[in-house]
């Protein structure tokens, strides 16, 4: 187990804000579409799952599904480096965390390669090496195996990491691999429902974090 703190992070509305991305995304894979398009509220709800299992809550026909996803990653690549930025403070609070000796991983339901373009974007791939997306589990999210798995890749011990993310799909995850969680009220999910989800500990802001952070550290 490490001497540090292992800390486990979200990527969508929890390190970048990405949010308008998604839903534009999603906006326009559904032009045309030709059943019921989900509201913003409802694609926002879903923000933290993979995107195949979002889309099939909507298309049954999995050639639909595929029609779908594509729309969206065309509209996602076109768009990522234009709206995709780092939440401010987050990028110099990281890099502390990991000059102070904290092994760090990335627990996300986004592809493991967009999920790395967009640490190179905001500058934190290299604070942030262990990167866990849909593509390196069979289970995601709200399922333990993420957090599992970025735990085993930091040979660290449950009771010694925390995990931080903005939805309740990744506290749910923490909470079943037996780790801490931090709830972070920044991103896609409010103050309330990160409460609801049962976080250990809700922050508003990246002070907040780096001081529940910090109180873990001194507690154990």
């Amino acid at each position: 187990m490490p001497a540090s703190t292992a800390l486990l992070f979200d990527l969508d509305g929890t390190l970048v804000d990405s949010i308008e991305l998604i839903l534009a995304s999603a906006r326009h894979a559904f032009i045309g579409y030709a059943g019921t398009a989900p509201s913003d509220d409802e694609w926002r709800a879903g923000i933290g799952r993979p995107l195949l299992t979002m889309f099939r809550e909507f298309a049954d026909d999995e050639a639909e599904v595929q029609r779908l996803v594509g729309r969206y990653r065309t509209y996602q690549l076109e768009h990522h480096d234009r709206l995709v930025h780092a939440y401010e403070g987050i990028v110099p609070l990281i890099r502390e965390l990991a000059a102070l000796g904290h092994p760090m991983g990335l627990v996300t339901s986004k592809a493991d390669w967009l999920a790395h373009r967009a640490l190179e974007h905001v500058g934190l791939a290299a604070s942030i090496p262990v990167v866990v997306g849909c593509d390196s589990c069979t289970q995601h999210k709200p399922h333990p195996e993420p957090v599992e798995r970025a735990l085993a890749l930091l040979h660290a011990a449950p009771r010694g990491a925390l995990f931080v993310g903005d939805s309740p799909h990744d506290v749910e995850a923490g909470r079943a691999a037996g780790v801490r969680t931090i709830g972070v009220t920044w991103g896609a999910f409010s103050r309330e429902e990160m409460i609801t989800s049962g976080a250990d500990v809700v922050v508003d802001d990246v002070a907040g974090l780096a001081r529940a952070i910090r109180e873990f550290d001194a507690a154990r």
